[in-house]
C-alpha cells in the first residue's frame, strides 16, 4: 500500500491545484450526501445527538474545507523574497511543497472531525495520506473507510482500521510526516517511532485546562458557557475546562448558577436528554466513576454502567493534591477550587504543565492582559470557551506536554507543507571579488560591501 502511495506521489499526481480542489470538493460532497449516516455512526459510538454532531463535526469540517478552497490558490503561490543588492542579479522565493506520504492518526472523542480536518489540510497541501481512525469509535471508523473508497482518489488516500497492532505496524513504516491526535502516552509512542526514522511529527494532545472566574465576571453568562463547554460530548473534549479556579467571594453563587444551567440544558434528569452524550467505553466509565469519590458532589454524581451514563457533575472540596487534579479528566466531572487573589490563581496554573487552553471570565481588559503575560497555553479565550479552536483564521495546537504543531485554516496547509527556499541567479555579473585569493585590499573592499548591505 505504501509503495503504491509513494509511486503515486512521485508521479506528480497530487501536485496540481486542480487535483487538490477535486479532492476537497469530494470531501464536501461526502459530508453533504452522508450527513444522516455520519450522525447515526457518531451516535452509535458516543450517544451524541444529530444536532451536536452537526455543530461539532460536519459543519466545522465543511467550513474548514470551504475556507481552504477559497484560499488555496493564494496559499500555493510562491512567496517572493527580497534579494539584497550584493547578491544581485536574481530573485528569491519560498515555495510551499507537499511533504509526501503522511500518516494521520485520529482520536475517538470527535471521531470524524479529528481525522478529516487534518486530511483536508493534507490534501490541500498536495499529499498522499494514510488514515488511522480510532478503534474506539468503530462505526465512524468504518464510515471513514467507505468515504475514502467511494469519494476520494484511491491512488492517494487509504484507510487502515484496527487497534494497537495496526497502529504499531503503521508506525514501524517510514512516512514523510505523522500527525497524531490523542493522549500524552500515545504521543510518546508516536515520537519514539518517528525518532527511529527521524520523521517530523505534529502532536495534538490534551491537558488540564484551567478556567478562572474573577468576581467582576458576568456570572450568569459565565455559568451557562462553562456548563455548555464542559458537558458538551459528556466532557470528552480536549479543550474543555478541566477545572475551575473561582474567586472565593463568588464561588457559591457561580455553583448555584451552574446547577441551574444544567437543569435548563438537560432537564431534571440528564439521562433522558437527547442532547447529552455517553462515555465512549467501559474502561473510561470505570476510570471516571473512581474519581467521584473525591470531594463533595454539588450537582450530579449519578451513574449507570449499562448505558455508560455519568451525569453532569460539579465537585467542591477538591485540593491541589487530589487524584482528580493529577491527570486530564476527559469526562463530565468539574472540580471547583477557590482563590483569594488573582496572583494565586496564576501561580497555581504556572506550577503545572502548560495546558492546551486557558480560559478567563473577567470584565476587565487589564486582567486578561495580565493572564496572557504570566501564563503559557496553546490557546487563550476570555469570556467564552472552545470558540478559539473553531475559527479557521486561528491556528490550533498545544505547547509543551499539550502538544506541538498547528492546524486549522492556513496553519494546517503550512503544517503539511515543506517550505522550500528557491533562488534563481543570473550568470552576469560574475565579479572576481567573490573568489580567492583574498588580498588585503580585496578583502577590505569585500568586507565593506557585506557590512554595508548586510
Amino acid at each position: 500500500m505504501l509503495d503504491e502511495l509513494r509511486q503515486a506521489f512521485q508521479s506528480g499526481l497530487t501536485v496540481s491545484f486542480a487535483w487538490r480542489r477535486v479532492q476537497l470538493l469530494a470531501l464536501l460532497r461526502f459530508l453533504r450526501e452522508r450527513e444522516a449516516d455520519i450522525a447515526a455512526a457518531v451516535h452509535a459510538d458516543l450517544g451524541k445527538s444529530a444536532q451536536e454532531t452537526f455543530l461539532t463535526e460536519t459543519s466545522f469540517l465543511a467550513g474548514e474545507i470551504r475556507y481552504a478552497l477559497k484560499h488555496l490558490n493564494a496559499w500555493m503561490r510562491p512567496s517572493r523574497r527580497v534579494v539584497p543588492p550584493h547578491y544581485q542579479f536574481g530573485h528569491g522565493a519560498v515555495h510551499s511543497e507537499p511533504r509526501g506520504v503522511v500518516l494521520i492518526i485520529g482520536a475517538w472523542n470527535y471521531p470524524l472531525q479529528l481525522v478529516l480536518a487534518p486530511l483536508a489540510a493534507a490534501l490541500a497541501a498536495g499529499n498522499c495520506a494514510v488514515l488511522k481512525p480510532s478503534e474506539h469509535a468503530p462505526h465512524t471508523s468504518a464510515l471513514i473507510a467507505r468515504c475514502a473508497g467511494e469519494y476520494l482518489d484511491r491512488g492517494a488516500v487509504r484507510v487502515v482500521e484496527g487497534g494497537i497492532a495496526e497502529a504499531g505496524a503503521l508506525l514501524a513504516e517510514r512516512f514523510d510526516f505523522i500527525f497524531y491526535t490523542g493522549s500524552r502516552s500515545g504521543g510518546r509512542e508516536v515520537m519514539l517511532a518517528a525518532a527511529r526514522h527521524m520523521l517530523p511529527v505534529a502532536l495534538e494532545l490534551g491537558g488540564k485546562n484551567p478556567c478562572i472566574v474573577e468576581p467582576d465576571a458576568a456570572l450568569r453568562t459565565a455559568a451557562r458557557r462553562i456548563v455548555w463547554a464542559k458537558f458538551l460530548n459528556a466532557g470528552q473534549t480536549c479543550i474543555a475546562p478541566d477545572y475551575l479556579l473561582v474567586h472565593e467571594d463568588v464561588a457559591s453563587v457561580l455553583q448555584s448558577l451552574m446547577q441551574q444551567a444544567i437543569r435548563d440544558f438537560f432537564g431534571a434528569d440528564p439521562r433522558k436528554s437527547p442532547d447529552y452524550s455517553r462515555i465512549v467505553n467501559d474502561y473510561h466509565f470505570t476510570r471516571l466513576e473512581r474519581l467521584l469519590g473525591e470531594g463533595t458532589i454539588v450537582a450530579g454524581g449519578h451513574t449507570e454502567r449499562a448505558s455508560r451514563y455519568i451525569a453532569p457533575t460539579i465537585l467542591q472540596g477538591i485540593t491541589a493534591g487530589s487524584a482528580i487534579m493529577e491527570e486530564e479528566i476527559f469526562g463530565p466531572l468539574l472540580p471547583v477550587l477557590t482563590y483569594r487573589r488573582f496572583e494565586e490563581a496564576l501561580a497555581f496554573i504556572g506550577q503545572r504543565d502548560d495546558p492546551l487552553a486557558l480560559y478567563l471570565f473577567s470584565s476587565k481588559g487589564a486582567t486578561g492582559k495580565k493572564a496572557l503575560r504570566q501564563t503559557r497555553s496553546g490557546s487563550f479565550c476570555c469570556n467564552d470557551l472552545l470558540f478559539q479552536s473553531a475559527m479557521h483564521t486561528l491556528p490550533f495546537g498545544g505547547t509543551g506536554k499539550s502538544g506541538f504543531g498547528r492546524y486549522h485554516g492556513k496553519a494546517g496547509f503550512e503544517t503539511f507543507s515543506l517550505s522550500r527556499s528557491v533562488l534563481f541567479k543570473s550568470v552576469f555579473p560574475d565579479p572576481d571579488l567573490r573568489y580567492p585569493p583574498y588580498g588585503r585590499k580585496k578583502f577590505a573592499l569585500l568586507k565593506a560591501i557585506v557590512r554595508f548591505f548586510g
